[in-house]
């Protein structure tokens, strides 16, 4: 596999990419018995789901998510797993084409990739090239800049209009510039009537009925991404009292760079309005309740798998699209090269391949979801793609993995995590390295400490000295 990293490939990359479209829309149709052996794959994407899961262990372990954790136990979990992107739209583009931000040039929300990135195919739009019946609900693609190639499915549902209370804005936030984007409240409606629970039950339906070839259901859940509307009950499993602040250093940016400390600033209104208010509880109790309501809602669809025929020959991915701050750093929402931007649940099970409950640790990228899938089910390599193959981590969580993960957050900023530190730089050229095996919260920054700059060249060879410039914004 090429190197991703290499200056001056991104051109050959799509280029390439395209050309292995055209190819494998030319191939002959495979036979139903051919068909018939591949497994069939389940595609689960939950939005702005940091590492709070009880699953990582987060917020003391105590977060309500019974689904996600009898996922784990029937297969893999990746406990250092990280996004492309610390935002929806470059993220999610990266995990479904299999090519990074630095290669696309799609690095905002506000860069739609369709127009951009001509030819390019998607893991959808592959599968269905290979004679899977692909279907779909939900927010799987951006769902604000028409980003979802509808040629890539057979059928898909879109994802419906969030229900807003009759009272909207309802958290109480004293500024309406933020309290439109930022707003939360327990609702006195049923989960179906969310439109969550309409994607979910929709999958649920597709897999209890009799199809003739192999499967790619994909089902996305908005939540726990913005607002915070759930069924009261969510609510009702944290009571306010219970709840508990984040760890924070109250010094924590003195060793940062200025870059760094704007990057924290961004958004900065909403922390302050939300603790100042003193709501910072309120609000955690309603990101928490959102987790357990869209996990609720991936029980659904996981339920409906495990009694039915298909149980035994799919293959299920889980993966959300980026972490989310809750005043760590300073800061509230996603947009950070920090850990609690970057860090998400990711876990497979693979009939056959996986071992139940296993755990790895080693760092990996959600990039690695598309050539994973791809030789699980024996469709044709694509060569181009940015990410790696996970199949010898499912095989033996243990083995010997030196691949630290890239991640971009617009075209300059980048981290890059291995399985023992965190490097960030900056356009500017400054620094952050910290320590994760002494240091989880990221509060000491070793960046300028002699004897480490080894460390640091190291990590930041994965840094592409040609990334590809920012694709265009929509009008």
């Amino acid at each position: 596999m090429m190197s991703l990293y290499s200056p001056g490939l991104n051109k050959e990359k799509m280029l390439l990419s395209a050309c292995i479209l055209v190819l494998s829309m030319c191939v002959s149709s495979l036979s139903v018995a051919q068909l018939s052996n591949r497994p069939n794959v389940l595609f689960l994407a939950v939005d702005d789901m940091n590492d709070w899961t009880s699953v990582l262990g987060g917020y003391r372990g105590q977060v309500h998510a019974p689904n996600m954790e009898r996922l784990a136990s029937r297969g893999l979990l990746f406990t250092n797993a990280h996004c492309p992107s610390p935002s929806c739209n470059p993220s999610r583009t990266a995990i479904l084409t299999g090519l990074h931000p630095t290669t696309t040039g799609i690095y905002g929300n506000q860069q739609p990739w369709i127009p951009h990135l001509k030819g390019v195919t998607t893991i959808p739009g592959h599968f269905k090239s290979q004679g899977y019946l692909t279907v779909g609900a939900g927010k799987i693609f951006h769902h604000s800049n028409n980003s979802n190639p509808r040629e890539a499915w057979h059928e898909f549902r879109d994802l419906e209009r969030v229900p807003r209370p009759a009272d909207f804005p309802s958290a109480g936030i004293a500024d309406r510039a933020s309290m439109l984007t930022v707003d939360w409240k327990p609702l006195d409606i049923d989960d179906a009537d969310m439109s969550d629970g309409g994607a979910a039950r929709w999958s649920a339906d597709f897999l209890r009925k009799d199809h003739n070839r192999p499967f790619f259901l994909a089902c996305g859940i908005f939540r726990p991404h913005l607002p915070w509307y759930t069924p009261k009950r969510y609510f009702d499993l944290y009571p306010l009292d219970d709840i508990v602040l984040p760890e924070v250093l109250e010094n924590d940016l003195d060793d940062v760079p200025p870059a760094g400390r704007e990057v924290a600033a961004f958004r900065r209104i909403d922390h302050e309005l939300i603790a100042g208010g003193g709501l910072w509880k309120n609000a955690i109790q309603a990101y928490l309740a959102s987790i357990s309501f869209a996990d609720a809602q991936l029980g659904i669809v996981l339920d409906a798998l495990y009694e039915s025929p298909y149980a035994d020959n799919t293959i299920v991915v889980l993966w959300s699209d980026h972490g989310w701050h809750l005043g760590e750093k300073n800061h509230w929402h996603k947009y950070t090269l920090w850990e609690r931007g970057t860090r998400v649940p990711f876990m497979m099970m693979a009939p056959g391949i996986s071992r139940p409950g296993s755990v790895t640790d080693k760092p990996v990228s959600l990039l690695d979801i598309f050539p994973t899938l791809a030789e699980l089910c024996s469709v044709p390599a694509m060569g181009a793609l940015d990410g790696r193959s996970l199949v010898p981590l499912l095989k033996d969580p243990d083995r010997d993995w030196d691949h630290p993960v890239l991640i971009s957050m617009y075209r300059g900023q980048y981290a890059v995590r291995s399985q023992h530190w965190r490097y960030i730089r900056y356009p500017d050229g400054s620094e952050e390295l910290y320590d994760h095996w002494t240091d989880p919260h990221e509060w000491t920054n070793l960046a300028s400490m002699p004897g480490l700059e080894f460390i640091k060249k190291r990590l930041g060879r994965l840094i592409p000295a040609d990334p590809a410039p920012d694709a265009p914004e929509r009008s």
